[in-house]
């Protein structure tokens, strides 16, 4: 009788990644990019001292992400990120490195 063999497959720990933006306080604010699919309504963004200052956590394994903010229903880079790539759209997207 022939053995079965098992794969295992080495999955890289997540990390915590925190995404900030300034934008007036009550505003709605978002974060979309490649690690949920550019979903604009997915990951809203907490002021949790009405200062205007949004953030979110997510947990990403190691790689790449492209992202922006959704801020009132309009993409923005992010201000603060020196790396972004050029979209198919034109416009430029910023890109997270979590190593």
């Amino acid at each position: 009788m022939k053995k079965a063999l098992r794969t295992t497959k080495t999955v890289a720990p997540a990390k915590r990644v925190t995404f900030q933006v300034t934008a007036n306080p009550k505003s709605e604010v978002f974060l979309a990019g490649t690690f949920n699919q550019w979903d604009s309504r997915r990951h809203q963004m907490k002021d949790t001292r009405d200062t205007g200052k949004y953030s979110i956590t997510l947990m990403l394994a190691k790689g790449e992400y492209e992202y922006k903010f959704v801020i009132n229903g309009n993409w923005v880079v992010d201000p603060e990120c020196q790396n972004w790539v050029r979209n198919s759209l034109g416009t430029l997207n910023s890109v997270a490195k979590v190593d």
